[in-house]
């Protein structure tokens, strides 16, 4: 089964505030499991398809190091990390559709990917590339 997220965590996770999460839930937007205490919870698979229109959380010029000229970036969230030996293999859901990236061990562990984070991958040519966002 999918893991459940509060509300609060998903409008985190998408960058908007929880009071519009809310009102996505009550407008029907956005499908939430009503738990027996009354409390809403919402599928991580329901935030699939909105994570590409997701705000992208502002960062200070100084922490960011890297900026990229691709315009072929695809916003969704780490289904899976596998690493061995000197390759590691990051799957990415991505509007319900799973996208897989081959990268290096290193470049895995220095963006620190793990199970449920949002990032975006990177598409130039053949290579699909995972950028941290």
């Amino acid at each position: 089964m999918a893991s459940l997220l509060t509300p609060r965590e998903a409008a985190l996770r998408l960058g908007i505030s929880y009071p519009a999460i809310k009102q996505w839930i009550y407008r029907g937007k956005l499908r939430a499991i009503k738990t027996p205490g009354g409390h809403y919870r919402i599928p991580e698979s329901e935030l699939d398809a909105l994570l590409y229109k997701a705000k992208r959380p502002e960062t200070p010029r100084r922490q960011s190091m890297r900026t990229v000229s691709g315009r072929n970036q695809l916003v969704g969230r780490i289904v899976d990390v596998k690493i061995e030996g000197l390759m590691a293999q990051i799957r990415l859901s991505i509007g319900g559709q799973i996208i897989t990236s081959i990268i290096t061990a290193d470049a895995a562990r220095e963006l620190r990917l793990k199970k449920g984070e949002t990032v975006a991958a990177l598409i130039k040519s053949t290579e699909v590339m995972v950028l941290r966002v």
